[in-house]
């Protein structure tokens, strides 16, 4: 004779809650995420000159994969402020990855709240490991970029992934070999740059919240 127990009601309904938790918790990350079509669409700023943006970042911050840069340009395309930091968030979620961008945009630069219409424009710089194809990790830190821009009253820039293929402008087709995540960063030339920053304080207590 084999005896069993049968699963109670309060731990079934136990599990369909968990589940249907678990379900639209992946529901809200797939909402904070651009696809490359959404991206296109969004009237983001192209480049005058991608390959100098690039290369100018590779040789400051001298990212490896896992990290991000972030940058503001002015009107004139030149370098105002940037900052690099590591994110390792336990699941992709732009949600996370707008929280860690605003934190260094603020740690960077003073809002432009106040302005009508943005003047200067932030873009991303992301190294990481696999090819220039679009992952939904790229699509989750494109809506984070746009919407820490919104925050901090920046227009909304170009996002670059940095591969040991090259870069990358996803949502417009240019890209080049070198700088890549291998590469040696070039010499910088003319005048003194901004001096670049690394995610201090602010990352150490986004990673903290990630992990939970």
């Amino acid at each position: 004779m084999t005896f069993g127990f049968a699963p109670s009601d309060a731990a079934s309904l136990s599990q369909s809650s968990t589940s249907a938790e678990m379900s639209a918790d992946a529901a809200h990350r797939l909402a904070r995420m651009l696809e490359p079509a959404e991206w296109s669409a969004a009237g983001i700023p192209l480049l005058r000159n991608p390959r100098e943006v690039v290369s100018g970042l590779h040789s400051r911050h001298q990212p490896t994969p896992m990290t991000a840069v972030v940058a503001v340009l002015d009107a004139e395309e030149r370098l105002r402020a940037s900052a690099s930091f590591s994110l390792r968030a336990s699941a992709t979620d732009g949600w996370i990855f707008r929280n860690a961008l605003l934190a260094q945009l603020r740690r960077i630069i003073p809002h432009d709240l106040r302005r009508r219409t943005p003047v200067r424009t932030a873009v991303l710089l992301y190294c990481r490991e696999g090819d220039a194809r679009w992952t939904q990790e790229d699509g989750a830190w494109m809506w984070g970029l746009r919407d820490a821009c919104t925050l901090h009253g920046l227009r909304c820039g170009a996002y670059i992934t940095l591969t040991r293929d090259g870069w990358q402008v996803l949502g417009e087709g240019r890209g080049g070999r070198r700088p890549s995540a291998d590469s040696q960063p070039e010499a910088l030339t003319g005048a003194d740059p901004p001096t670049p920053r690394t995610g201090g304080a602010a990352s150490d207590v986004l990673r903290r919240a990630a992990a939970r």
